[in-house]
This record gives structure tokens, C-alpha cells and sequence, in this order.
């Protein structure tokens, strides 16, 4: 099988889903399969995208064994669960409220809360293992400007010009 034929309300299909989809992975398998039916051979398609030959096998093996009238379903990648979130929603309202106190006064040396110091203050004061990509994320989620100075050293005093006058 290095080479398939394709009939012609096949190819517009495949050539609309080209154009319109999102998915990167759906486009390079119809690309492939277009290919294949210009008489690409399995080697060079497979160098063109950058993917092994076994891969180019399998998307015409599953395009022969599923073509129908929905491309689409035949091009997609196979629905997976993956591992569940661990710690979206559990530790918004953790890091809410403790962002806006200062870390110093929980007995941290630091003056802002860090990434990394917020993971350790999730272990060791709620015993919730996260990692900090999981807190940035929560704090993306929560809208928070965040490491921000809490100090006004360069600020002025607003009677400033008064008390230079005397």
C-alpha cells in the first residue's frame, strides 16, 4: 500500500479540511493522503512532514479501514482521557487568600510570593503537592498581578514642595 487513489469529491474534501482546520495534526494527515494519491511515495511524504513511515502507513490503513462520508472522524486523532486536573479549583481559593499578605510574616525570608514559594507554602501548611506551572496557572486563572514590590521607596511625600519651601 504505497500509494492510494482518491476520487474527486474525496480530494475536495480533503483539500477543504486543509483550508479550514485548526487542528495541525488533521491537516498534515490530509496532506499525506493527497500525497499519496499523486503518486508520492510513502518515504518521501514521510520526510516532508517529518514523521516516520509507520506513521504515514497507519493514516492510509485507518483511512481505508474508516473512509466514509466523514473525513473528518477519519483524521482526527483518537479521543483521550488523560490525567485528570489534580489541582484546578482546589487551590484557587488557597492562593486568593494568601497572595495578598506578606510572606514575612508567615515567617518566609522573601518580600513578594514566588512561584516556588507558594508550592512550598501549599505542602507544608495544607499538605497539597503541586508544582509551579499548577500555580501560575491558578494565579492567571484568579486575575492577579503578582510579584509586585509593596514597598514606596522612590515615592514622594505629597506635601514634598511644602517642606521644601521652609
Amino acid at each position: 500500500m504505497t500509494s492510494i487513489e482518491l476520487n474527486s469529491k474525496q480530494r475536495i474534501t480533503l483539500e477543504k479540511i486543509i483550508s479550514a482546520s485548526r487542528d495541525a495534526r488533521q491537516v498534515m494527515r490530509a496532506y499525506a493522503l493527497l500525497w499519496l494519491d499523486e503518486g508520492g511515495s510513502v518515504e518521501e511524504v514521510a520526510q516532508r512532514l517529518g514523521v516516520s513511515r509507520q506513521s504515514v502507513y497507519n493514516w492510509a490503513w485507518r483511512f481505508f479501514q474508516r473512509h466514509d462520508d466523514n473525513f473528518s472522524f477519519c483524521l482526527a486523532d483518537a479521543p483521550r482521557s488523560g490525567r485528570p486536573c489534580t489541582a484546578k479549583g482546589i487551590i484557587d481559593p488557597l492562593i486568593d487568600g494568601i497572595i495578598a499578605s506578606d510572606p514575612r510574616q508567615l515567617g518566609y525570608r522573601s518580600t513578594v510570593w514566588t512561584a516556588p514559594l507558594l508550592v512550598a507554602h501549599l505542602k507544608s501548611e495544607h499538605g497539597i503537592a503541586v508544582s509551579p506551572d499548577s500555580v501560575v496557572l491558578a494565579i492567571a486563572r484568579l486575575r492577579i498581578k503578582w510579584k509586585r514590590p509593596r514597598h514606596h521607596l522612590a515615592m514622594r511625600s505629597p506635601t514634598w514642595r511644602q517642606a521644601k519651601r521652609s
